[in-house]
């Protein structure tokens, strides 16, 4: 009896002009429930973004820690049939049980409970040739929320559904795709995520583009690590920020972290995280379109080829 409401999403126009490819992300991104009447003002305290913001759809937002460094980066949505009330975090998989924990830290009698989702997954469907119209507002079964992706209209959609949903099977304009495919396409656009692309306790959220990615709010009052990141703000001096790096040759993951140099050995920055000759550095901004480098020993230096992302805001433009 399942398959034919799922494939009764087929007669819905939004979902037929869904194109590109769907990339299902249950094996590297989780889902947490976050309920309770105090969870707005909750959440309030220790997100960057706003969280009145998720009347508007979802939300990018990290969590800091007190001195100021991002800890989880993490995508809010509101469930349509809850209220703000109930609300679904969506995080690297590796970061589900450390952010229970760092919630429950804060969590004084606010009446705030928050639980794993393994019944529920995401998945990411990246922009195709097509026009993407909106969903409507009732959702088939299947599928739980429906929303752009907060950060970049470049990363397309997000959508979360139950765990058992062929959502792939109900998109007719989609190819599946798959998790290997979906990060390639974020570091080639200069999209971080997750833990390795953003190291808990080490990663600055205004290095990293939370401004740009739409993930921070400087007008909301306090929350937990404000301090450092609304002076590094306001002073307007960001040197070093996280980029798209292009590669000569692949990297093992064990180069991961490794240094970026000149050709003159000067310090530039360090490699993060990648897939193949893609990947993300967090450079000085100075180097941008300077030969770069990363040294491997028992071979030939690795080529870095390092570039601003089209999406991140023209010289001269608000960010």
């Amino acid at each position: 009896m399942a398959r034919p409401r799922l494939l009764s999403l087929l007669s819905r126009p939004w979902v037929r002009r869904l194109s590109g490819s769907c990339c299902p992300l249950r094996e590297n991104r989780g889902l947490l429930r976050v309920r309770g009447p105090n969870t707005p003002a909750f959440l309030q305290g220790l997100i960057t973004n706003d969280a009145e913001r998720l009347g508007e759809g979802a939300v990018y937002a990290h969590l800091l820690n007190v001195q100021g460094r991002s800890l989880f980066d993490v995508i809010l949505y509101r469930l349509p049939t809850d209220g703000q009330s109930d609300l679904l975090l969506e995080c690297d998989i590796q970061a589900l049980e450390p952010i229970q924990k760092h919630l429950q830290v804060y969590n004084f009698r606010k009446k705030v409970e928050v639980s794993p989702c393994p019944e529920l997954s995401v998945w990411a469907v990246l922009p195709g040739q097509k026009q993407q119209d909106p969903p409507g507002k009732r959702l088939p079964s299947p599928v739980v929320v429906c929303s752009p992706d907060p950060r970049v209209p470049v990363m397309g959609w997000r959508i979360v559904a139950q765990a058992d949903g062929d959502i792939a099977g109900l998109l007719p304009e989609a190819q599946l795709g798959n998790y290997e495919e979906y990060c390639k396409y974020r570091y080639q656009h200069g999209v971080p995520e997750g833990v390795k692309d953003l190291p808990p306790g080490v990663a600055l959220p205004l290095e990293s583009n939370l401004v740009y990615m739409n993930g921070i709010s400087f007008s909301k009052g306090c929350y937990l690590g404000q301090e450092l990141t609304a002076r590094t703000h306001h002073t307007g001096v960001i040197r070093k920020r996280l980029v798209p790096v292009q590669l000569s040759s692949p990297l093992s993951p064990e180069c991961e972290q490794s240094e970026v140099v000149t050709a003159s050995g000067k310090a530039a920055g360090k490699y993060r995280a990648g897939v193949g000759d893609s990947g993300l550095a967090l450079l000085r901004l100075e180097h941008l379109g300077v030969e770069l480098q990363i040294k491997v020993g028992g071979r030939e230096p690795v080529g870095v080829k390092a570039s601003a992302p089209e999406w991140w805001p023209k010289p001269g433009t608000s960010s």
